[in-house]
């Protein structure tokens, strides 16, 4: 505090230079895994088609990238090493930026707090090597490189030990960084990566992506796959719409397959890894319709812009960004992943197959019995025999109440040639076995005719509008002038889900009709719920989310029952519709609606493979 009693009046004084530079590290400089992310940023940045990262204690002792771009001349090494000196931008454009990096501190920044090295080569100049340790730089001098760049960085926060304190275990250190190494992959597939361990010596490769080849799609495909795993790959739906200047690509998985956490969400801007809040609200809400609140989508995707349409410079680590037109971003989100979970009809994750043969354990194994001590044939044949089941005259071996076989089911060699087969038999008055060319499908009656009926009752909705009932005496709500003002800024789209609002004067609001499926509703609460979401996000589909979780209420008591016995004609129906219906694949609360064993499965699961 400023000592009042003795009016001394603190003097502003200009600080020096490693003070700045450790100030700015705080900033850009986080822990070991914001370093290996500028660094490898730079690398991109410098055009390198190879890109190899060693760490050694979770990056604390050692970190090195070595790339071959396009290297630094012997003359711009102790510049490089200078605040705001810069080789991406020229300063009079600070919206118009189209590289990873642009502001000039992360290599000053770096050698303020460690002992960083930085060997390089650029085309028709000698390799050079400099040195800065704690802020204090060194000469350039010759060195030993046939091209592109290394960057060493020793002891890092030697400079500041009290940053020491707050770095975790050396394996969260590590993961951090395999994290960041990741997302960047996936934003450069052309690019080969490996990270290395090198703690113990030699080291080990902790991971390794190889450049793909091929057009955008098959090149992110393949990266996907050996980023995330060939599951993800084999359940994702490929993702292509633009609007309005905005580009969106990449790929969003099945329903199906989601995941207990928001931890397979990759969104990026224009190439850059992003955590910005809009785009997560986009991706959740165009989910909204198919996982419970406990379930997390999983979806890699790029948003491309001009680079004027979007500011990066926004947060010290680039990891935020803010849109100009932030409603047309996130609507091509929704829209886009919406269309394409649309366009992969009643498919379903194919790791269900999986989760059901890893449900049926099997027994344990007898000891094995050797061949001379196996049985006859003929004892064989005896015991077959009487082991079989004996049927009392008009008794037949299907007479339990639960289950229905139909008689006059086709032969393998007349199976149509649908995605679902054809039924086969009805089991504890619920569950659909039917056949298809090469293997079975368990469908689960009553949750595929529910998810039928609520995508049904989802299109009346679309075509007819929502109904609204309108209030004997209008509700007014009062808020802030700058609530008032947020909801009226959202009229049109209130009204279309049937909330019709106006002014009232001064920070308050008049509800005048509200969807008549809601009921006899809390206005009040509804209206500051919905702010809420505007506040946080930038865009309401509260309102949507109510009248949809009415929907499916409905569809659930007007779906099939269980316990009701279905005829082969009604089964076969069922699967026909399934067929040609957006999003039956799983039902109202993200969960399969059916499981399909190929033959292979099957054998597998008898041992026979």
């Amino acid at each position: 505090m400023p000592d009042t009693v003795n009016n001394i009046r603190p003097v502003i004084r200009h600080l020096d230079a490693n003070a700045i530079n450790r100030i700015a590290a705080g900033e850009v400089v986080e822990r070991p895994a914001s370093a290996v992310k500028e660094l490898v940023e730079n690398a991109i940045d410098a055009g390198a088609r190879r890109i190899d990262i060693a760490i050694a204690q979770g990056g604390k002792s050692l970190i090195r990238v070595t790339d071959d771009g396009c290297g630094i001349a012997p003359d711009d090494l102790a510049l490089a090493l200078s605040r705001h000196a810069t080789s991406k931008i020229d300063g009079t454009d600070l919206l118009n930026i189209h590289t990873f990096g642009f502001r000039g501190e992360a290599l000053p920044s770096l050698g303020a707090v460690g002992r960083l090295t930085i060997t390089s080569r650029a085309e028709g100049f000698d390799a050079a090597e400099i040195k800065v340790s704690g802020g204090e730089m060194g000469s350039v001098k010759p060195a030993a490189l046939t091209r592109g760049t290394i960057v060493t960085l020793q002891d890092l926060f030697y400079a500041t030990p009290a940053r020491l304190k707050f770095m975790r275990s050396d394996r969260a250190e590590v993961q951090a960084i395999s994290d960041v190494v990741k997302r960047l992959a996936m934003a450069e597939p052309f690019v080969s990566f490996t990270l290395r361990d090198v703690s113990g010596g030699e080291g080990r490769v902790t991971f390794r992506a190889d450049a793909q080849t091929g057009d955008m799609f098959d090149a992110l495909r393949g990266r996907l796959a050996n980023v995330l795993g060939r599951e993800f790959a084999d359940n994702a739906v490929p993702i292509d719409a633009e609007r309005d200047g905005f580009h969106l690509t990449g790929y969003a998985a099945l329903p199906t397959y989601s995941r207990g956490a928001a931890v397979a969400q990759f969104l990026f801007v224009n190439g850059r890894p992003v955590r910005d809040k809009v785009l997560v609200g986009a991706l959740r809400g165009a989910y909204m319709d198919f996982l419970s609140r406990d379930r997390h989508p999983a979806a890699c995707l790029f948003l491309d812009c001009d680079p004027t349409m979007v500011d990066v410079n926004v947060h010290p680590a680039k990891s935020e960004v803010r849109f100009r037109e932030a409603g047309v971003a996130r609507g091509l989100i929704v829209s886009a992943v919406r269309h394409a979970l649309a366009n992969a009809g009643h498919r379903a994750s194919t790791t269900i197959a999986g989760e059901t043969l890893g449900a049926m354990r099997a027994e344990q194994v007898e000891p094995r019995i050797y061949q001379m001590d196996r049985p006859s044939q003929g004892g064989l044949s005896a015991s077959y025999a009487a082991q079989a089941p004996m049927f009392e005259d008009g008794q037949t071996p299907f007479d339990a109440p639960s289950a229905r076989i139909e008689a006059n089911a086709p032969t393998d060699t007349s199976l149509p040639d649908h995605p679902l087969g054809a039924a086969r038999a009805h089991l504890h008055e619920n569950y659909i076995v039917a056949q298809t060319r090469d293997g079975i499908v368990l469908v689960d009656a009553h949750a595929a005719h529910e998810r039928l009926v609520y995508e049904r009752l989802k299109k009346q909705m679309a075509e007819n509008g929502v109904a609204r009932q309108a209030l004997l005496i209008p509700d007014i709500v009062e808020l802030s002038d700058g609530d008032a003002a947020l909801i009226i800024g959202q009229t049109d789209t209130l009204a279309r889900f049937g909330v019709v609002v106006e002014p009232f004067g001064a920070g308050a609001i008049a509800v005048r009709e509200t969807p008549a499926l809601l009921g006899q509703c809390d206005v009040s609460g509804l209206i500051r719920d919905v702010l809420d979401e505007l506040h946080d996000l930038g865009s309401s589909d509260l309102v949507q989310a109510k009248i949809e979780a009415i929907l499916s209420r409905v569809a659930c008591h007007g779906s099939v029952r269980t316990g009701r016995r279905l005829n082969g004609d009604e089964m076969n129906a069922l699967l026909r519709e399934m067929e040609t219906t957006p999003h039956s694949g799983q039902c109202n609360h993200g969960r399969p609606t059916y499981v399909e064993l190929k033959m292979t499965d099957i054998e597998r699961l008898f041992g026979r493979t």
